[in-house]
């Protein structure tokens, strides 16, 4: 039976640039962070607010503008923001971790975006070594 879930943030993106972001831990949760500094690499889940609009969670085709191809995709078969839950998912190197604040590179997620879990990237679970993807999504995207 369906039911409805219910999110809660843990934190918030306080700024980003190109090389690192700051992400600050609400202080209710803080003490789940302890043990992360012991990884070099951690995936951070979050909410893209920027996408939460009716539209963009109505659009289930696009065509992945980072990757300049004209295939039209499902929103399941690529990494558009415009999907149903804009759920954001992104693998990061932690460069610090100062209290309830961590320093962080790589991150994609905009400012002001809700931070919904934070999990230790562990190569033997996250890493698939003979995975196969679509040939479009194998090609650095364009910026």
């Amino acid at each position: 039976m369906w039911r409805k879930s219910t999110l809660y943030p843990i934190g918030i993106v306080e700024k980003t640039n190109e090389q690192e972001s700051v992400i600050r831990i609400f202080p209710e949760y803080c003490a789940g962070l302890r043990g992360l500094e012991g990884f070099s690499h951690m995936i951070v889940v979050y909410w893209m607010h920027s996408r939460d609009s009716k539209k963009d969670r109505q659009t289930l085709l696009v065509f992945p503008r980072k990757h300049a191809i004209d295939v039209e995709t499902g929103v399941f078969a690529c990494r558009s923001p415009s999907r149903p839950n804009p759920i954001g998912l992104c693998t990061v190197k932690l460069v610090k971790k100062e209290g309830c604040i961590l320093t962080v590179h790589g991150l994609d997620a905009l400012e002001a975006s809700q931070i919904i879990d934070i999990k230790p990237y562990i190569p033997h679970a996250d890493s698939v070594p003979k995975a196969h993807t679509r040939k479009w999504a194998n090609q650095e995207p364009t910026t």
